[in-house]
């Protein structure tokens, strides 16, 4: 079969390899898709620290059961159309026993340490059973839609945390695939008042804010974020602030808009060569900020995920703007990281 391999930093090949084989306590499926991320492109480039071998890649992944070994868990049936979660916590260690399994301290990942959805065929392995982390999908919901449901539920683990209230003034950094579901969700579930999208990208803003319709954008490139915010508040600043982009300046320039007992989220991470920024810490005490990191998500978050694009409370699908068949995806990880699409997919 044909599959997206890693070997190293730079080497990233689309090669034959045999078609994987179904262990006892495993479910065999066959790709319909698995769509990318600015992570794949930083992989491709970069490599991660928990990628320590050859692996094949992909981590937004859903597809059609076609076996389910004779001690699999959950009950799944050839045919069954499921989504697979990527983050896998192992249930069992002092976090996950509190609930807290996106930040289990033993987390592996599909596309890590278990070869991901960049491939015709992919096993799901035991330890994403045992966390009942495989999920059926909707019947309304397309293969590309449940594909979606992975980044969606990172970015409803980030809100859940913010205690986010109706009305909120909103401002959401980057205007990615991610950037555009946090205002949906935001909107959708939270009721937030006026959201404005930032990015530095004026396209890509362009692009996004056609679809997700913010009531404003700014052009960071163009504009001082941060004095802008000021004046559209009155001066009070914002309630809600989300960073869902890997750009330093932004979380500088979230905790100085941010208005009295405002909410930060620091979703994108920072690159591991340049983790740190410059804090006034009297702003924080002051104005009793609340700052948040966001790490991925949990199984519970994909299964919310999935019922929210299933009764269209939150919509997806026109978010994926390209559709690309596997012989193509190193072409796709181009697209994400010229910032020439929403969300790219890939359909083996």
């Amino acid at each position: 079969m044909k599959a997206l391999r890693f070997h190293a930093p730079g080497d990233v090949r689309i090669e034959d390899v045999p078609e994987p084989e179904c262990g006892v306590r495993e479910v065999k499926i066959r790709v319909r898709n698995c769509s990318t991320c600015g992570t794949d492109v930083k992989i491709r480039n970069n490599g991660h620290v928990n990628i320590t071998r050859e692996t094949t890649m992909g981590h937004e992944v859903a597809g059609e059961v076609v076996e389910v070994g004779a001690d699999a868990k959950g009950g799944f049936a050839v045919g069954d159309r499921v989504q697979v979660i990527a983050a896998v916590p192992c249930g069992e260690c002092h976090e996950c026993r509190k609930g807290w399994m996106e930040v289990c301290q033993n987390q592996t990942s599909v596309g890590y340490q278990y070869d991901g959805g960049f491939a015709e065929f992919m096993i799901v392995p035991e330890q994403v059973l045992a966390v009942d982390g495989l999920n059926h999908v909707p019947d309304n919901v397309g293969f590309d839609e449940a594909s979606a449901a992975e980044p969606f539920a990172c970015a409803i683990n980030a809100q859940e945390q913010l205690g986010i209230e109706e009305g909120d003034f909103t401002v959401v950094f980057g205007a990615g695939p991610i950037g555009c579901m946090h205002i949906r969700i935001a909107r959708g579930v939270h009721n937030v008042g006026p959201v404005w999208l930032v990015d530095v990208n004026a396209e890509r803003l362009a692009m996004s804010a056609e679809a997700v319709k913010p009531d404003g954008v700014i052009d960071a490139s163009q504009e001082d974020v941060v004095a802008r915010v000021l004046e559209l508040t009155n001066g009070r600043g914002a309630d809600v602030i989300i960073t869902a982009t890997p750009a330093n300046i932004t979380q500088e320039q979230a905790v100085a808009m941010a208005a009295r007992n405002g909410r930060i989220s620091f979703f994108g991470g920072l690159p591991k060569t340049d983790p740190t920024i410059t804090l006034d810490s009297n702003v924080v005490h002051y104005r009793q900020l609340h700052i948040h990191g966001a790490n991925g998500s949990a199984p519970a978050h994909h299964k919310r995920a999935l019922e929210y694009i299933s009764s269209g409370q939150i919509p997806v699908k026109d978010l994926i703007t390209r559709h690309v068949p596997l012989e193509q995806a190193l072409e796709a990880f181009d697209i994400v990281a010229r910032g020439e699409a929403i969300k790219v997919t890939v359909e083996p």
